[in-house]
C-alpha cells in the first residue's frame, strides 16, 4: 500500500512500516510501548517527578499515521501537544528479560516519530485519577516516520532527535540524556511483556513540548541519520 496523508477520523489500519529507502516491512503493525518522563528536563518543564524506573503505557498501532504526505490533529478536544520521540523498531520477538545482545539483534530500525497529547483532556484525567488513554491513543495519536536500519547506527547513546517548527528549532535532544538507555528500557519491557516483531518501542522526549496548529510546517530528524518536513493539516 502506497502512503497517503491519514486523518483522525479516518481508519488509520492502511500505515505499515517501511525503511527509508522505500521498503515496505513486512511485519504486523504492532503496539506502541512508550515511555513516559525519559528525559529530566522534559519531566521538569511539566512539573511532574522524575521517575525511578521507566513508566509505560502503550498506544495501539492502529493510532499510527506516516509522518510523510502531512497528518491531522483534533480540532475540538483542546490543545494538541507534539513530543519528537526516537521509535525503535522490532523485528524478532524479545521476552523475560532478555540479555543485552539479544535485544541489539532485535532492533530492526530507527526513525523519528511524534507521540502526540491531548494536553487538556490528559490534565482532566489526570486530576480525576484516571488513566490516559483518550489523551495519548486517538485515532492519528502516533505520527511516524520511515526507519532507517537498525544497523546504520553503531551506538545507541549517541543518537539525536531534532523538531523544528515553522523554521523554529522546539527539541533537540539525543539518547545520552535518556534516564533509561535504549537497551536497558528494552530489557525492561520484556520482561514485563512480550515485544514482537512490528511493535515499536517509543523512548521518550526531550524539554520543549507544547501544542501545534493546522498548517504548522514541521522538519523532524535523526541528526544525521533522516530528515522528514511534513506539516499539519
Amino acid at each position: 500500500m502506497d502512503f497517503q496523508p491519514q486523518r483522525h477520523k479516518e481508519p488509520c489500519m492502511s500505515y505499515q512500516h517501511q525503511y527509508l529507502d522505500g521498503t515496505r516491512i513486512h511485519y504486523p503493525l504492532g503496539k506502541v510501548v512508550c515511555v513516559g518522563r525519559n528525559y529530566a528536563e522534559h519531566a521538569r518543564e511539566l512539573n511532574n517527578p522524575v521517575p525511578t524506573e521507566p513508566l509505560l503505557f502503550i498506544k495501539p498501532g492502529s493510532c499510527t499515521v506516516p509522518l510523510e504526505g502531512g497528518f491531522s490533529i483534533p480540532q475540538d478536544r483542546g490543545s494538541v501537544h507534539y513530543e519528537a520521540e526516537i521509535a525503535v523498531l522490532i523485528g524478532k520477538p524479545l521476552s523475560h528479560q532478555p540479555g543485552a545482545e539479544e535485544v541489539r539483534d532485535a532492533i530492526s530500525g530507527f526513525a523519528p516519530a511524534l507521540d502526540l497529547t491531548l494536553r487538556d483532556v490528559q490534565a482532566r484525567l489526570k486530576e480525576k485519577g484516571l488513566p490516559w488513554e483518550l489523551a495519548k491513543s486517538f485515532d492519528g495519536a502516533y505520527v511516524l516516520a520511515p526507519f532507517v536500519s537498525g544497523d546504520a547506527v553503531e551506538d545507541l547513546t549517541d543518537i539525536g532527535i531534532r523538531l523544528t517548527i515553522n523554521g523554529e528549532l522546539r527539541q533537540d535532544g539525543n539518547s545520552r540524556d535518556m534516564l533509561n538507555p535504549i537497551i536497558a528500557l528494552i530489557q525492561h519491557i520484556a520482561g514485563h511483556f512480550s515485544l514482537q516483531p512490528g511493535d515499536v518501542v517509543s523512548t521518550g522526549t526531550p524539554a520543549g513540548v507544547g501544542p501545534f496548529a493546522s498548517g504548522d510546517r514541521l522538519v523532524l530528524e535523526l541528526t544525521g541519520l533522516s530528515r522528514f518536513e511534513s506539516r499539519v493539516l
